[in-house]
């Protein structure tokens, strides 16, 4: 059986105008824009959890303080207590309440931290809506990773980038749909759709975390028809991260999309790829999402 890889072509015609989101939000001003969210969608996500995982830097640290600001109770997880206590206090100056952000310090491929973490989370709150698998690990630096990367790295990468995300999701699970809702975000990169010679192993840990992110999708909504399960891939773009030090673009630039997806009512997107600026992405069979987000 021949299956087809096919992404979305940035030199076609743009998708119709209601799937445009702005990109451009200053979070200081997050009480006059919602990060782009109509009121009924922001207040769909106060006081609700949220659990996201790389939380401490970049895009898990803008995604944290943005769902802060809606007034959800977020979990920041990250293997450096230190960063994710700064992106807490970070969120202070933008006046967001910080009172039900909690640092939870954990590998995500160490089952038994993952488990711990868990554990910790079931106590504060009776259900967890959102999870957002951020968690990653960056290309070695490697010239070329296929032939000479060591089989240690090469096996971090998989475990940071694809076996991290199952295991978590599949642990925390349970605890979602106890709530009867579950919005999951594994948040991809166009790598995993692209052969560029250099960063192999990365292009074949973001392609895996795609059909991950769609075979979960499939298995969850079959396992628990009753639920309102929506689990998709985001692409967050390019931006100055830790992992891409020298770009200009603001991880902010994540902030809208994520919270669109994170925020969708019932019967929205599910199995599905989009990017930040809302374009709808295809992979292998998952075609273009078609309705209004």
């Amino acid at each position: 059986m021949l299956f087809l890889l096919t992404h979305a072509n940035k030199g076609e015609a743009p998708a119709p105008p209601e799937r445009a989101v702005d990109e451009d939000f200053a979070p200081a001003s997050w009480q006059t824009h919602r990060w782009g969210l109509a009121s009924a969608r922001w207040e769909l996500l106060r006081g609700k959890s949220f659990w996201i995982t790389g939380a401490g830097t970049g895009y898990g640290r803008c995604m944290a303080t943005a769902l802060a600001s809606a007034g959800a109770q977020v979990f920041l997880t990250g293997r450096r207590k230190k960063t994710l206590i700064e992106a807490i206090e970070a969120m202070k100056p933008f006046s967001i309440p910080v009172d039900n952000c909690h640092a939870i310090t954990a590998d995500v491929t160490d089952i038994l931290d993952v488990k711990a973490a868990s554990a910790g989370i079931k106590k504060l709150c009776p259900s967890l809506y959102g999870l957002v698998n951020n968690a990653a690990l960056p290309p070695s630096g490697v010239r070329f990773p296929i032939q000479d990367e060591t089989p240690e790295y090469w096996d971090a990468i998989m475990r940071t980038n694809v076996t991290g995300p199952r295991l978590l999701t599949a642990e925390i699970f349970p605890h979602m749909i106890a709530g009867g809702a579950a919005r999951i975000l594994f948040m991809t990169s166009e790598a995993g759709w692209a052969f560029t010679s250099g960063v192999g192993q990365y292009n074949v840990s973001k392609a895996a975390l795609n059909s991950l992110a769609a075979s979960a999708a499939a298995e969850y909504s079959d396992r628990y028809p009753e639920a309102d399960v929506q689990i998709n891939a985001l692409d967050p773009g390019e931006a100055k991260t830790e992992m891409n030090c020298d770009s200009k673009a603001s991880p902010w630039r994540v902030a809208g999309m994520s919270l669109a997806l994170l925020s969708h009512p019932r019967g929205g997107p599910n199995g599905r790829f989009f990017c930040r600026d809302g374009r709808r992405l295809r992979f292998a069979y998952a075609k273009e999402y078609e309705k209004p987000l």
